[in-house]
């Protein structure tokens, strides 16, 4: 009876660690989402500032801010990883055309305040590169921990389900900007 209870027990012990180590893994997805969020949204602050310090110069390139008002407005709508990844992409290519419009401006080029966004902007740029692998590091953690035997049972016991990684989907945000002047 003793070792019936002794099993039982580490079983009962078995399934806590491996709950709680799945609770942790999960909550470590949402910290490195989090952290993406935040480079986002700091990128996001600063597009205004860069705008308005280009609106000056470049009257001829309209087209270049619309692009990047509307990433900047689809950022602000999306809610999701998707989403949020998309919005991501789009923003990034918007601001990969801007400074390569920028390059026709030597006095834009000149600016300090254009400098110093710019500047704020690439280190921004490296920040989210950084959390984006963070977190899709963090993902395929949980993602395998959830899939593993006998981890499986208790995910599925508990409903936890598969995260998505952030990635880029659309084939042109992994092209290179082409500048003509």
């Amino acid at each position: 009876m003793y070792i019936a209870l002794g099993i039982v027990g580490a079983v009962i012990l078995f399934v806590i660690f491996l709950y709680n180590r799945l609770i942790t893994l999960k909550n470590a997805v949402k910290n490195a989402w989090a952290t993406i969020d935040t480079q986002l949204q700091r990128r996001f602050d600063l597009i205004p500032n860069l705008v308005e310090t280009v609106k000056g110069y470049m009257t001829h390139e309209k087209d270049v801010l619309e692009t990047v008002t509307k990433a900047r407005t689809a950022f602000m709508g999306a809610d999701t990883v998707k989403g949020r990844a998309e919005a991501e992409n789009m923003m990034a290519g918007a601001l990969k055309s801007l400074f390569a419009v920028s390059e026709n401006y030597p006095d834009l080029k000149a600016s300090q305040n254009f400098l110093m966004l710019q500047e704020e902007l690439a280190g921004t740029e490296n920040k989210i590169s950084y959390a984006r692998q963070r977190y899709n590091n963090s993902v395929m953690d949980y993602n395998i921990a959830i899939q593993k035997f006998p981890a499986n049972f208790i995910a599925g016991m508990f409903n936890f389900k598969p995260e998505d990684s952030f990635e880029v989907d659309d084939p042109e945000a992994r092209k290179a900007v082409k500048v003509k002047f």
